[in-house]
């Protein structure tokens, strides 16, 4: 393609109309749902560790693997969000496993779900926290 004048005006037409039409959706509030999220991040843990035994080596690979395509899969729905990912995998070994989210936000617009996964030989607990865009 040659870039001549007429042509990069053209382009900047098109840019600042793909802008203007993508802008109203920012200004619509949209409430964040849990349900959503967490059928997508069930999904990921499933992908990545539903058929495998508890190996110490694989968790630190595991963890980040799930946090990544739970982000990845929350950004494809499209929603205005900043998300916020963290996971925890554990071995099954009778210890006791707590832990406790807070957050002080806009609470008609952001929120956040906690996924709890097993299977015979570990625990996956990923906590997702959704903060809503605003323009």
């Amino acid at each position: 393609m040659i870039l001549t004048t007429e042509t990069l005006e053209s382009n900047k037409r098109f840019e600042r109309s793909c802008y203007l039409n993508l802008l109203p959706l920012f200004f619509i509030q949209v409430a964040f749902n849990p349900d959503e999220a967490s059928n997508a991040v069930k999904e990921c843990i499933e992908g990545v560790i539903g058929g495998v035994d508890y190996s110490q080596n694989k968790v630190n690979q595991w963890t980040a693997t799930i946090v990544e395509h739970s982000l990845t899969q929350l950004v494809k729905q499209g929603k205005p969000f900043k998300y916020i990912v963290n996971c925890a995998v554990m071995q099954k070994s009778g210890a006791g496993l707590h832990t406790a989210n807070s957050c002080y936000w806009d609470t008609t617009t952001d929120g956040s779900c906690t996924v709890r996964w097993e299977n015979r030989t570990m625990y996956c607990v990923v906590s997702v926290f959704a903060v809503a865009i605003t323009l």
